[in-house]
């Protein structure tokens, strides 16, 4: 166990890395379009657009991500469903995968801190909220039951 991870540390290192680089890119496009002192959010206010643009923005950077050479060693899973479904299915060895998770964690708050630390008071706006996904009216059990289904399809 302890040569395999000596061995695949630098994939773990990749994976925290790519997921840092998708909340720093998160972090930055949801500031842009939603914070009230942005050019972008006073002149794109619609909020169909708005989505429309964070979906290419994001998009764009997880194929980035995905495509990369890093990406392409360590497997790009960037979201620990993925890894999980991975490790379901086989292709992930147990403790890989719990390194795998660790790694996506670690690089969602070093991502995260980063911008905090480049956008400040901005992010920290209620408009942005250091781009939390919070529950809407159908409570915690309606965002575990969309983020199940989301995952469900996405796998």
């Amino acid at each position: 166990m302890r040569a395999a991870i000596r061995q695949h540390w630098p994939e773990y290192l990749m994976e925290a890395a790519g997921v840092a680089v998708l909340m720093i890119a998160v972090g930055i496009a949801i500031t842009a379009l939603y914070y009230h002192g942005s050019q972008l959010a006073q002149w794109v206010t619609a909020p169909f657009w708005k989505r429309v643009i964070l979906g290419v923005a994001v998009g764009l950077t997880i194929l980035g991500i995905v495509y990369s050479p890093w990406g392409k060693q360590s497997g790009a899973h960037i979201n620990p469903a993925i890894t999980l479904a991975f490790f379901r299915m086989g292709k992930v060895q147990p403790w890989d995968a719990v390194f795998y998770i660790f790694a996506q964690f670690l690089g969602g708050i070093v991502g995260t801190g980063l911008v905090a630390f480049a956008l400040g008071k901005a992010f920290a706006d209620p408009s942005v909220h250091f781009v939390a996904t919070l529950p809407g009216r159908a409570g915690d059990g309606g965002a575990f039951l969309s983020e199940t289904c989301i995952s469900f399809g996405l796998m």
